[in-house]
């Protein structure tokens, strides 16, 4: 009879287990981030092979995100063929999710937040990054805050609005040549990308936001010589990246840009650095100092892995804490620090002439 009774019992256990689990992925069909936490399938996404963490890799000290890079959109306005963050998707986290995520952070230590995408101002017009802005500088006091763009889309309004609350803008510029941009995937109809520089240039420094050149040196631009117009921009730094392939992203076959056409040897990448080593602003990154030496976080908040030459994702930091999602990072916090990752990155504290 007891037997009976527990095979009953197990039954109906079972049964309501099965109606639970078919409950729960109905929800993540609405929750996306929540599923990618839980690897259930998700529609219209490719599942990929869990990635198989090392036993030691679980027992390593967490790095502190003394800086993050937030990707929170993959979207963009431009065609850069060597993007390493492409449109594989075009889900961006509600605002007070974003919000939640960007708290944790703080609390865990970050000092430097970096909003980038994709294009940050393509959501909402701007809005979502300008919120986003506002509620690190105002609400938990970062030190400092910055965005990457590619600057087509900024107005003056956004300055306006946001601008207090902006330490730093840099802004992709590859070329001072505008046919080698529009070559490059840098170009949006009869815009100029270089003429809008200097627009945003001068408003920097009408709302007192420090002003960053970001340049990726590649088969296209490699022999150009920007001293001159690195200099009259004047900006507080110019970062000049060496063309990275990562795979999945603008490498392979999975990946949505054949960035191989674009990249450039150690020596290329060399002869451009020493055409342009009188520019005091310089701030060079050659792919072997870029790889691991950032911590990025894509659009559901993983941290990304990059030292397999793919972005292979943490679970979410909304899931499982930044401690135990950062120790998946792959960051190099000692190659951080050698590369001057952290620098007099608050407004307040540089002595700029506005």
């Amino acid at each position: 009879m007891h037997l009976v009774i527990l095979a009953r019992l197990l039954s109906v256990g079972r049964a309501v287990l099965a109606a639970l689990q078919g409950q729960l992925r109905k929800l993540c069909w609405s929750l996306t981030p929540f599923c990618l936490s839980l690897s259930l399938p998700l529609p219209g996404r490719r599942q990929d092979s869990p990635r198989r963490w090392k036993r030691e890799e679980w027992d390593d000290a967490s790095p502190t995100p003394t800086s993050v890079n937030y990707h929170f959109t993959r979207q963009c306005n431009y065609k850069c063929g060597f993007c390493f963050h492409t449109a594989k998707t075009s889900f961006v986290l509600p605002l007070e999710e974003a919000k939640r995520g960007l708290a944790m952070l703080k609390e865990a230590g970050m000092e430097k937040i970096n909003f980038s995408g994709g294009e940050p101002f393509l959501q909402d017009r701007g809005e979502f990054v300008g919120k986003l802005v506002q509620f690190c500088k105002q609400e938990l006091e970062l030190p400092s805050v910055s965005i990457v763009s590619n600057g087509s889309l900024i107005r003056e309004r956004w300055f306006k609005k946001y601008g207090e609350y902006l330490d730093i803008l840099a802004i992709s510029c590859d070329s001072f040549d505008e046919d080698v941009n529009v070559l490059i995937g840098r170009g949006q109809g009869k815009k100029n990308h270089v003429e809008n520089l200097h627009k945003l240039r001068q408003w920097c420094r009408e709302y007192a936001v420090a002003f960053k050149i970001n340049s990726v040196i590649n088969r296209f631009n490699v022999e150009e010589d920007m001293n001159e117009q690195i200099k009259a921009l004047n900006p507080v730094r110019w970062k000049v990246f060496q063309c990275l392939l990562i795979e999945g992203e603008n490498s392979g076959e999975d990946a949505l840009r054949e960035a191989e056409k674009f990249v450039i040897s150690d020596e290329d990448f060399e002869k451009f650095l020493d055409r342009h080593k009188d520019v005091s602003c310089l701030v060079p990154e050659s792919n072997q100092k870029m790889r691991d030496s950032y911590l990025i976080l894509d659009e559901y908040m993983r941290f990304l892995n990059c030292r397999n030459g793919r972005k292979e994702p943490s679970k979410s930091i909304l899931d499982v804490g930044v401690e135990a999602a950062i120790k998946f990072s792959g960051f190099d916090e000692k190659m951080f620090l050698t590369r001057g990752g952290k620098y007099v990155w608050s407004k307040a504290d540089m002595k700029l002439d506005w």
